[in-house]
């Protein structure tokens, strides 16, 4: 089966930059499988697999695959993962993606994360907006905390 991910999740979920990835694709150590419909460089992800940051079984490669084609569901569970390896910095990025598209579960991680400061910068009027955002979207957990957040003001 020809699995595939971008160039640009590669470099994400490696933390190997371009020119690497671009030079191993040259010296034939990774395969370089048809450009996606928008274009994109895919490479192999049975090539990509052993250079995971964390380690990513087969179960988690269509996972891998959706958050690249952009399904939000995949990006929020992919966060998640990331977060499951102490790899915050790049479940954050994923959080961001997904809440771009208005996944209320994202939102509310992405508020957690800045409560925090656990991947971003920590700040309380960023976690309170993504916090805000998740509520308007019918988090039901947003809307509580929220409503707690308030009655503490």
């Amino acid at each position: 089966m020809n699995r595939a991910i971008s160039l640009d999740m590669a470099t994400i979920v490696t933390g190997v930059s371009r020119r690497t990835l671009w030079r191993r694709l040259d010296d034939g150590k990774i395969s370089r499988q048809s450009n996606d419909a928008r274009g994109r460089a895919m490479l192999a992800l049975d090539d990509i697999a052993p250079m995971l940051c964390i380690p990513i079984g087969l179960e988690h490669y269509e996972l891998l695959i959706g958050a690249d084609r952009g399904d939000a569901d995949a990006q929020n569970d992919l966060a998640q993962l990331f977060l499951e390896f102490d790899r915050p910095d790049i479940a954050a990025h994923w959080f961001q993606l997904a809440a771009g598209q208005q996944h209320a579960d994202a939102m509310h991680n992405m508020s957690a994360l800045y409560l925090k400061g656990i991947g971003v910068d920590k700040g309380k009027s960023q976690a309170l907006m993504w916090l805000s955002k998740a509520a308007a979207h019918g988090h039901v957990i947003a809307k509580a905390q929220l409503a707690a957040w308030a009655g503490v003001s």
